[in-house]
């Protein structure tokens, strides 16, 4: 005789792909990429501080076609690290501005997607 097998339980999960990984001392404007759901995870770490409590590190994520500003992600000052999730209207081209003094920084974008797993 037949039986019907129940059907695998689904749950949500978000899985993180990593966009780009950048470093330095001063301003950076990266290399464009694309996002199809337009959230993001914003890594960060701030290090050596040229006086203490004077560094600064902004990150704004900018419209690959216009330059216009689409997300203020991270404005610090000092040292530290931390990770910041943020979302835009749509999926778009984007770069990121880093505007930084008197720190090294590194930044991290990841890029969030929605998925299914399935538990047998």
């Amino acid at each position: 005789e037949c039986r019907d097998r129940p059907k695998p339980a689904t749950h949500e999960v978000v899985v993180w792909h990593e966009v780009g990984s950048w470093s330095g001392r001063g301003n950076k404007q990266t290399e464009s990429f694309t996002s199809d759901t337009a959230g993001f995870r914003v890594r960060w770490t701030t290090t050596n501080e040229t006086a203490a409590g004077a560094g600064t590190l902004k990150v704004t994520f900018r419209s690959g076609d216009s330059g216009r500003e689409i997300i203020q992600a991270i404005d610090v000052r000092g040292t530290g690290s931390d990770e910041e999730i943020v979302a835009a209207e749509r999926p778009r081209w984007y770069y990121l501005t880093i505007d930084s003094a008197g720190v090294d920084w590194t930044v991290s974008v990841d890029e969030r997607i929605d998925a299914q797993r399935v538990s047998r």
